[in-house]
């Protein structure tokens, strides 16, 4: 699928309530999830110790942080949208969100997204995305909410 390339506040605002796209799958190994740790200090044995995990987890696997799949958030939208002719983006906000389900290790996720709301706001184009990051095979999402871009267009 090719990525929705806009120009424009108006060609963004053509797409309200509509599908915007879906990213390509991710894979989420277990080296991912343990330089997330590293990172963010969260070294919970759900996450890290896969012995342990096998043995006394429902799961009986160690799972991503949901964090860490919040965090994925940024890249796979750059694989759904090109914005063009802005000066910046900035992450403004989430709301209504939800962590539906585990992502086990090893399993895949992509981002499904659509445009919720958008407005001009003193020139800033600030958009609202609806957002579902699925797990290849399961029903329920990993993670679903709105996510709130502010893009400055030039």
């Amino acid at each position: 699928m090719s990525k929705l390339v806009v120009n424009s506040y108006e060609e963004f605002a053509a797409h309200l309530g509509e599908e915007l796209g879906v990213s390509d799958w991710l894979q989420i190994d277990q080296e991912r999830i343990n330089l997330f740790a590293d990172a963010t200090l969260d070294h919970q044995w759900i996450h890290v110790d896969v012995e342990r995990a096998k043995k006394e987890s429902q799961f009986q696997s160690t799972i991503a942080h949901g964090y860490l799949t919040l965090s994925l958030l940024p890249y796979l939208w750059e694989q759904i949208i090109e914005v063009n002719n802005i000066k910046m983006l900035v992450n403004y906000g989430m709301d209504k969100m939800r962590f539906g389900q585990a992502v086990v290790t090893g399993s895949r996720v992509r981002l499904a997204t659509k445009l919720h709301a958008i407005s001009n706001i003193r020139g800033i184009c600030k958009t609202e995305i609806e957002f579902k990051i699925e797990i290849e095979g399961q029903r329920k999402p990993a993670l679903e909410g709105i996510a709130t871009f502010l893009y400055y267009f030039e």
